[in-house]
């Protein structure tokens, strides 16, 4: 299977962690300071890069916002839940995970992504059906990060909690009906956290699955967050926590 990703960042970064590339198509009109490092990477990795017409461009790329850069890869290869905890165990570090209860905006889990690398999350973890997977634009929109932070994908959410259970992961759903707010709560623990649909939340099942349930302080109209930004504050409060009690 391949596919086509566009962006400097997405093809920079795929080029940078090793994915394999086919081949690398470089609109003639794209900006030379653009284009530059990816010549220079891609010369490194020794990829064949092609100089097209930006149409052709536009045609592969289908729809996503390319800036004069196309890179044909391997598909995404998902990870292991296994492999995500494993990662944890190698850095030595409590597993610091997320999963996504349908997420289906691309443009959210590649904002998530983006967040999870920045704070260290050790993978993330989303249901095969009904939620977006490992897209062009999700990696356009993850600025790269998407080469970086593992994804599994499985079958049955509720079973992976429970098998996360039994190895002493804590499951915190994000909800916006909860009692408990995040910052009063110690989340210093081997923890993952549930994000819900953008709009119906977090599922039942997944719900009364969750150990506890967290909410972040409202005070405004329209008291809802959109899914990456709420995702983004609680990896960030994970963080300071954890860096607060080092």
């Amino acid at each position: 299977m391949e596919e086509f990703i566009g962006g400097k960042h997405s093809v920079l970064e795929a080029l940078r962690s090793g994915r394999t590339i086919n081949k690398i198509w470089i609109a003639e009109q794209a900006q030379k300071q653009l284009t530059q490092p990816i010549l220079a990477e891609a010369k490194q990795n020794g990829v064949i890069v092609q100089f097209a017409d930006k149409r052709k461009l536009d045609q592969m790329a289908g729809g996503v916002q390319h800036q004069g850069v196309v890179a044909q890869v391997a598909a995404y290869a998902y990870a292991e839940v296994e492999d995500l905890l494993a990662l944890a165990a190698e850095r030595n570090e409590m597993p610091f995970l997320l999963i996504l209860d349908e997420i289906e905006d691309p443009h959210n889990l590649g904002s998530i992504l983006r967040t999870a690398d920045c704070t260290g999350v050790h993978g993330v973890i989303i249901p095969k059906r009904r939620s977006v997977g490992l897209t062009a634009t999700v990696s356009k929109t993850s600025a790269g990060a998407v080469e970086y932070v593992p994804v599994a994908r499985v079958t049955n959410l509720a079973q992976t909690i429970e098998q996360l259970k039994e190895q002493g992961v804590w499951i915190a759903g994000a909800d916006v009906g909860a009692q408990q707010p995040v910052y009063q709560t110690n989340l210093n623990l081997p923890l993952a956290i549930v994000i819900g649909n953008e709009n119906k939340g977090i599922g039942r099942l997944i719900r009364e699955k969750c150990d506890f349930l967290l909410k972040l302080p409202m005070f405004g109209q329209i008291n809802s967050l959109n899914a990456s930004v709420a995702a983004s504050v609680f990896m960030y409060e994970v963080v300071r926590q954890r860096m607060a009690s080092e």
